[in-house]
């Protein structure tokens, strides 16, 4: 596809050293017409996703800031109108044409959860460029590395992040060849600022710009980032085709309307962000809240505060919740009606508890920034217990399933030592997937290996069980890097941290292998206690038997910590137990 015309005013020059980059599509086009012509995907962009919502309500409340943004960058928090966020994101793009950014060009953003995150994204799609997202909390050694993999453009930040100088360190890291733009206050003079008003005359240049491209569903929009919790991160690009088809089946479960206020915990770099609350909450208006970093009372309040009706929560904070009364009791949490939460198994007393005694139901969320998208939602799976534990097998003969997503997506187990298809109950396999939400392969010079497989599935490095009645379920085993092998047996070290998660003791838990002469491995627990409890090795194996677990799985050593390490987005860092080992 031909980029369109620079139309950079003649005062404005691009930085030396900077070359035009070409727009960059994802998938091949006989892809994109078998997706359009399947009704897959849908002939528009997230930009003019975000129009509709402009003109369908442009003075209901869009989004909010979080709380606490004062202590987070020094800028008062504010809501914004569908149209006062509309006016902000042009001001914004038109303040980013003015320094050089066009179509093709790549950005890299490092903001916390805000609305100057969310009219950053805007504002870089409306001019047909990519964003990068990188979690706030990344430093110069995750940075330099993006910036030089994705050859970036320029970089977005602000000026101060409570007890850092993110724009002082973008500068240094950038170098003479790259913009730097920031949010103030604490911007650098050498720095670009960004959220003024501009004048009519640069909006209109924007227009102008704008009115001349041809963007299309399969052009590149993101190139975010897997998790690194076992390697270095692979950059994985996506074009507006493939994210709208995981919000879509992201929303079908949800249920978002546009009374609907929804809460985003997570960090709007990826999967987590994008498909839990962003793009639903575009797809079908109401308000978003955004929260940054995690803090339990400001959480509590703007739940409160805005009369929130959807959030996620991570699985221990589910758990914490519903087991603590004298918490539960500072929190209002009357207007919630659905909670998604994954990324770690799901006790199956604690979803049900949730639905029985405060009647909010718990979304089973699965998912990979690869474009694996596995939701348990209540019409579904109305038994929480079961909801708990079990996703849809998008492949179940006979089955409809409520999401669009369902009847799109090919679905395989495969057998990780024979390589076989795996088709009875109880049967263990490699999850492969191939559909609209897919992606289409990792940024080049980012990835070792293949990610597909001879048939074009995804592999998803994740085992699963195939369970139910006629195989309608999976239930998540292990990522299959992650399962330990105990002289030749294999265990799975969520299946086990599940079990253990309603220990009285436990209220966070990781198990991981640790070598043995003999045996290959053993398995260790490390365990964040529960207040005023001390666990004990005797007592979570005593837990187990009495869930006649094998003895085979039972951890052999116990190491009590006061936290777990997490990555960026929340995801357990094994490799850290592992080198404490």
């Amino acid at each position: 596809m031909a980029e369109s015309t620079d139309s950079t005013p003649p005062s404005v020059t691009r930085r030396a050293g900077r070359t035009r980059h070409p727009v960059h599509t994802c998938h091949p086009e006989d892809t994109v017409r078998e997706y359009l012509d399947r009704g897959w995907w849908e002939p528009e962009t997230i930009t003019n996703v975000f129009r509709r919502r402009v003109t369908a309500a442009p003075s209901a409340p869009a989004i909010t800031d979080p709380a606490n943004l004062t202590a987070l960058t020094g800028a008062a928090p504010r809501t914004l109108t569908w149209s006062e966020l509309d006016d902000h994101v042009i001001d914004l793009a038109a303040v980013l044409f003015a320094h050089g950014i066009r179509q093709g060009d790549t950005v890299a953003v490092l903001l916390p959860n805000t609305i100057a995150l969310t009219a950053t994204y805007l504002a870089l799609w409306r001019l047909g460029a990519v964003a990068t997202p990188m979690p706030a909390s990344y430093r110069r050694h995750e940075i330099s590395g993006i910036l030089t993999a994705t050859d970036a453009d320029a970089l977005i930040t602000v000026g101060t992040l409570t007890d850092r100088e993110p724009a002082h360190e973008a500068l240094a890291i950038a170098g003479p060849d790259r913009t730097v733009f920031a949010f103030g206050p604490g911007v650098p003079d050498t720095a670009i600022a960004l959220g003024d008003r501009v004048a009519p005359d640069a909006r209109d240049r924007v227009r102008d710009y704008e009115s001349g491209l041809k963007p299309t569903v399969n052009d590149r929009i993101t190139i975010c980032w897997t998790s690194g919790t076992e390697a270095a991160p692979k950059g994985i690009p996506r074009c507006h085709g493939d994210w709208l088809a995981v919000a879509r089946g992201v929303q079908d479960g949800l249920g978002i309307t546009p009374d609907s206020v929804v809460l985003n915990p997570f960090p709007m770099v990826n999967m987590a962000g994008f498909a839990a609350a962003f793009l639903p909450w575009l797809l079908a208006g109401g308000h978003l809240v955004q929260h940054h970093p995690l803090d339990l009372p400001v959480f509590f309040g703007q739940i409160a505060a805005h009369r929130v009706t959807h959030t996620s929560m991570p699985p221990a904070l589910l758990t914490m919740l519903l087991q603590n009364e004298a918490l539960r009791a500072r929190a209002d949490l009357s207007s919630l009606r659905t909670v998604g939460s994954g990324g770690a198994p799901l006790p199956p007393p604690v979803v049900r508890g949730w639905q029985e005694q405060l009647n909010i139901d718990v979304l089973n969320f699965f998912g990979s920034n690869e474009g694996v998208s596995l939701l348990g939602a209540p019409a579904d799976i109305p038994d929480p217990t079961v909801r708990a534990q079990h996703l849809p097998h998008y492949a179940a003969p006979g089955v409809r399933w409520s999401t669009r997503l369902a009847a799109s997506t090919a679905v395989k187990l495969v057998d990780v030592t024979t390589g076989e298809r795996v088709t009875e109950i109880g049967g263990r396999g490699e999850l492969r997937m191939r559909g609209p939400a897919v992606f289409a392969g990792y940024l080049p010079g980012t990835a070792d290996s293949e990610p597909f497989d001879d048939e074009g599935y995804l592999r998803s490095g994740d085992v699963f069980e195939l369970c139910g009645e006629d195989g309608r379920y999976l239930r998540f085993v292990d990522r299959a890097k992650e399962i330990i092998i105990r002289g030749g047996m294999n265990i799975a070290p969520a299946e086990i941290e599940g079990l253990l998660a309603d220990h009285p003791a436990v209220a966070d838990i990781a198990v991981v292998g640790y070598p043995d002469a003999v045996l290959g491995e053993k398995c260790c627990a490390f365990v964040v206690p529960r207040p005023d409890t001390t666990p004990t090795l005797e007592s979570l194996v005593e837990h187990l038997r009495a869930l006649e677990v094998a003895s085979f799985k039972l951890p052999e050593r116990l190491e009590v910590v006061e936290t777990l390490p997490r990555n960026p987005v929340g995801k357990l860092l094994r490799r850290d137990l592992r080198a404490q080992l």
